[in-house]
């Protein structure tokens, strides 16, 4: 534990009676009251998420939007000021490095969220790659804490403690939350409505506290898994990686070849062609939880694919999943069997996503 980092927010979790675990190279809180109390907490009304262990690239100058085109796979021309894109860095090859967001704070400045664990080789690849563009790329992992307030009630607690009006989703701004200096982003990563707020690393114990006094639950990232999981969002290492293109992951939709992003050659052939194995959600149709790794079975118990990430579902009270697949079983409503730890499994394919509100 002593070579783990930890976040400006340690000592709260600590007192929170947090369960801490290694994640990425941090001390992180996988859960306070329990997994699935703060899951439903998110669903239901609002939780707040410590993740400062994510990684911020600043990107500034004349150069900066040249330098981002080439590197990020969506259309980095189309963020306005104040805009938020997604977006994969691939390798010359399509596969993908990193899924990132990226603000647009001015003219000519940008700020990239990176996963915790790859935020070292992004931030080298962004480096390696600036030559011939007139900006500067700097490492701001250390100039933010970040926080992600999530859930039906999120937006009603922000706004109570903000001098302002929020960011509409996919939007950022400068706003003072609690008296503090922040930069408030429309995004998220559970399904639910919310902010992610970034401030100052030396006032992020005041700012979870006041979250917490005005009605927002901890939660740790056991149940960022599960709300993920049920919003069918991609978890790099385990749903992607640098094996896999794209296309085959489900996130073609975020690739602009056109904009000659490194890798939109080969991005633009697995379009073309097609792929082997994409990705899927499912279901477990009879009891079991599905886990990484666990092997994927064809109508006739063949081999037909992975599990990449599985979990229980709080609110679909039953076992669910994402796995690479053969292409002939992608369709939803295709019936599957999962061998969890030996043991096979029913299950079927489903649609994105896994979980919706009523309504919603």
């Amino acid at each position: 534990m002593s070579e783990l980092r930890r976040t400006p927010l340690y000592d709260e979790h600590v007192a929170a009676g947090a369960r801490l675990v290694p994640f990425a190279g941090w001390e992180m809180p996988v859960q306070y009251e329990g997994v699935i109390a703060e899951h439903l907490a998110v669903r239901e009304a609002c939780g707040v998420f410590d993740v400062s262990h994510m990684g911020q690239i600043e990107t500034e100058g004349p150069g900066a939007l040249g330098l981002l085109q080439r590197l990020l796979s969506n259309d980095v021309a189309r963020i306005a000021v104040g805009g938020a894109q997604y977006a994969v860095l691939c390798r010359e090859d399509g596969g993908i490095l990193d899924d990132l967001f990226t603000y647009r704070l001015a003219e000519d400045r940008y700020l990239t969220v990176t996963n915790a664990a790859n935020h070292a080789r992004d931030l080298a690849w962004f480096r390696e790659h600036a030559d011939g563009f007139d900006c500067e790329v700097r490492d701001a992992l250390d100039a933010w804490a970040m926080l992600a307030v999530q859930g039906p009630d999120a937006r009603r607690i922000v706004s109570g403690l903000a001098a302002g009006e929020l960011p509409a989703r996919l939007r950022t701004a400068p706003l003072e939350v609690a008296g503090i200096d922040c930069l408030v982003c429309g995004t998220g990563y559970t399904g639910e409505d919310g902010v992610e707020i970034l401030c100052p690393p030396a006032r992020a114990a005041e700012l979870w506290r006041a979250l917490l006094e005005a009605g927002a639950k901890p939660a740790g990232l056991g149940a960022r898994d599960t709300l993920r999981l049920e919003a069918c969002f991609h978890l790099y290492g385990n749903d992607m990686d640098a094996s896999r293109n794209p296309v085959e992951a489900g996130l073609g939709w975020c690739c602009k070849e056109e904009t000659g992003f490194i890798g939109a050659e080969a991005v633009a052939r697995a379009r073309a062609e097609g792929t082997a194995e994409v990705l899927v959600p499912f279901a477990l149709t009879e009891r079991g939880v599905p886990r990484q790794g666990n092997p994927v079975l064809g109508p006739d118990g063949e081999p037909a694919g992975v599990v990449t990430s599985g979990t229980h579902s709080p609110c679909l009270e039953r076992g669910v999943g994402m796995a690479y697949v053969a292409r002939a079983l992608a369709e939803p409503g295709t019936e599957i069997t999962i061998d969890v730890r030996g043991k096979h499994r029913a299950a079927r394919v489903e649609s994105r996503p896994l979980y919706a509100k009523k309504g919603g």
